[in-house]
């Protein structure tokens, strides 16, 4: 990432912090941490409910959306990997996604793991 697409997103951030995500309870898990993009996102669209949503809400909220991706592709990848360390089956992992094999379960990891290395 560049140093003017890291300074964009952090100016979408502000936008949203400032719009009152700052205020919100931090979740358990992340401590002192500031708001993950993920929250910042859904603040953007909480707020977009009303008629009366500043714009600039909702175009931090857009401008943040691959970043928050990039998030949760974080998270599930880590999911993936500690339920595999834990002993779980692709089969398992794909009744748990909701995917009708072993294999879609392989790929769907693969994909994962692709996204977050920048698609090789």
């Amino acid at each position: 990432m560049n140093q003017l697409h890291a300074a964009d997103l952090d100016a979408r951030r502000s936008v949203l912090r400032e719009a009152g995500a700052d205020r919100l309870d931090p979740r358990p898990w992340q401590g002192a941490a500031p708001s993950s993009d993920v929250d910042l996102v859904r603040y953007a669209a909480w707020r977009a409910a009303d008629a009366e949503a500043d714009p600039a809400l909702l175009v931090a909220g857009l401008g943040l959306l691959d970043a928050a991706r990039a998030e949760l592709d974080q998270t599930e990848a880590a999911l993936l990997f500690a339920a595999r360390a834990a002993g779980l089956t692709f089969q398992q992992l794909a009744a748990a996604l909701g995917l009708g094999s072993g294999q879609a379960a392989q790929q769907r990891m693969s994909r994962v793991l692709d996204r977050l290395d920048g698609g090789r």
